[in-house]
């Protein structure tokens, strides 16, 4: 494969085609492959292998996927579930596109992960400290990248959400943090986890980094309240856990902060005149007529 593969061109049909080299490259069967999602990254079942190999968007580094693959291994030795990454010499790279691989862990007889499930893997995480050189969180710039180079944004939108994002970044700024920074996932939520036998595991490690720990539980709260109609939702989860976020005076100006993270990413990875183009549309409206407790669709 000579061509490379850009923000534009990420698509189902170009990482077909990354799958099929990158499983040659590991000696690994890609027949019968199923895409399991397209979003982030594009990740695929080889059913043959029991393996899932997650495909990353290009401009990943590969110093960033080691160190990801590293801090994964170092977790699974901790007294936390996560899901180690396949004995495969990886990151693989095809296209400008960078490839790992994972065990399959089916969920197909397990109950869904809930909220409540996320509260003792977050809490024992939120004790780890990685003998790794973890990057510091990014809390705006990643926004500002995503709005500047979005493909689905009116001029219109794009001023909004320019000027939103300079207003909670300040606000974000003044905070005080009561739990001290360390160790966090930045993106805890129902699907970024598994169900197996022992318990409840922590997937989805690329954003790992070290940053203040209410972001992961701002990101806990916005994930019930967003996506799941039942407060119960939530409040099983602060049962879990020990801490209610929403009684912290950032709260409001974290939330902000995160909710706009998610709709900007979601702005630069989604494709015009698409269903989660649709959606991010939505989402700007609503923020622009300030509905904070509308239930969005999962992207």
């Amino acid at each position: 494969m000579t061509s490379l593969i850009t923000e534009t061109t990420f698509t189902p049909e170009t990482t077909q085609r990354v799958l099929a080299d990158v499983c040659h490259q590991a000696g690994i069967d890609a027949a019968g492959a199923v895409l399991l999602r397209h979003q982030t990254n594009a990740v695929y079942l080889l059913p043959r292998s029991e393996i899932v190999v997650k495909i990353a968007r290009p401009g990943e580094q590969p110093d960033d996927l080691n160190r990801t693959l590293a801090l994964v291994r170092w977790i699974v030795g901790q007294d936390i579930l996560a899901v180690p990454p396949s004995p495969h010499l990886q990151p693989l790279e095809s296209a400008g596109c960078l490839a790992t691989f994972w065990p399959y862990i089916d969920q197909k007889d397990q109950p869904r992960v809930t909220a409540a499930d996320l509260g003792r893997p977050l809490k024992v995480l939120h004790t780890l400290a990685p003998p790794l050189d973890l990057p510091y969180l990014d809390l705006i710039d990643g926004i500002r990248n995503s709005i500047a180079s979005s493909r689905i944004l009116s001029a219109s939108e794009q001023q909004f959400l320019t000027t939103y994002s300079d207003e909670t970044a300040a606000a974000a700024a003044s905070v005080h943090y009561e739990l001290p920074p360390g160790l966090i996932h930045e993106d805890p939520q129902h699907h970024n986890a598994l169900q197996m036998k022992q318990g409840t595991a922590l997937i989805d490690w690329d954003g790992a980094c070290i940053g203040p720990r209410e972001w992961d539980l701002v990101t806990i709260e916005i994930h019930c309240r967003r996506f799941f109609p039942d407060p119960d939702e939530y409040t099983q989860f602060v049962d879990a856990y020990g801490i209610d976020i929403r009684d912290w005076s950032g709260y409001k100006a974290m939330r902000d902060l995160r909710e706009l993270r998610m709709i900007t990413t979601n702005a630069r990875k989604s494709a015009p005149g698409s269903p989660p183009a649709a959606e991010v549309h939505t989402r700007i409206a609503q923020l622009q007529r300030g509905e904070d407790n509308l239930i969005w669709n999962r992207l």
